[in-house]
């Protein structure tokens, strides 16, 4: 109702020190914390409103500094109009957060989240050797299969793409890319280039799909052949017929 509303007044809202939420009117309250240990006050804005499914909400719209009365007051409106027409405010804020987070994981590719990566991190590690070597592993590794693809795009078979000819074969240098592939995309996910589960996760993923490194088959070597024992292995060779001992 119009009468219950812009009950405070712009002149005292620097007075009001009381902790707690001071209505305005129609769902807007200036809110008022006290820290507990430094003591000072900080003051906000927030909304609240019944959903249609019923649920009470609290929507923050902004600081007491950067909004001022007229502005909450007309946000707190267009609220009011969203939740009129059916709508959540605070799941169309997430929804809109959302779009922004695609929007911005659809320009980075996994090269680009590699290298800001590497940028970020170089400060702790103990030299430039470490830098070199992840560059150098993924350049090697997973870049010729989604070097430029979108980070949000990356998906297991991509991965499995990577680890699957190599990690028999070469188990210890695979094993690193797929930690390293994982801390990239992990970092992207924080840094809100990527939403959803990561591809390169062993625990409960990956480990699915792969043997683990303790299981995978050991390249045998033969064991070198003692120097005196050289002349009579080279007369035998020799005596050989074929093109193989031609390789000596």
């Amino acid at each position: 109702m119009p009468g219950l509303r812009n009950k405070l007044k712009a002149a005292s809202l620097k007075s009001i020190s009381a902790p707690g939420k001071h209505a305005d009117g129609g769902g807007l309250y200036l809110q008022v914390t006290k820290h507990p240990v430094a003591g000072n006050l900080r003051k906000s804005w927030i909304v609240r409103y019944r959903a249609a499914t019923g649920k009470v909400r609290e929507m923050g719209i902004g600081s007491f500094e950067d909004v001022s009365l007229a502005n909450a007051r007309e946000k707190a409106e267009r609220i009011r109009l969203e939740v009129r027409d059916g709508n959540d405010a605070v799941e169309v804020r997430a929804e809109a957060k959302k779009e922004v987070i695609r929007a911005r994981a659809a320009s980075m590719t996994f090269a680009q989240c590699t290298e800001a990566y590497l940028n970020a991190h170089q400060s702790s590690w103990k030299n430039g050797k470490h830098r070199a070597q992840w560059s150098s592993s993924l350049q090697t590794y997973a870049y010729p299969v989604f070097g430029e693809v979108a980070i949000q795009d990356i998906n297991i078979g991509m991965v499995m793409k990577v680890l699957d000819p190599i990690w028999e074969t070469k188990t210890e240098t695979a094993s690193r890319v797929r930690g390293r592939i994982e801390n990239i995309i992990d970092w992207a996910t924080v840094r809100e280039y990527r939403t959803g589960e990561n591809p390169a996760r062993w625990r409960g993923y990956l480990e699915k799909a792969l043997p683990a490194r303790n299981r995978t088959k050991k390249v045998k070597h033969f064991a070198a052949l003692p120097i005196d024992e050289f002349p009579k292995f080279m007369k035998h060779l020799r005596a050989q017929i074929g093109v193989g001992p031609l390789a000596f």
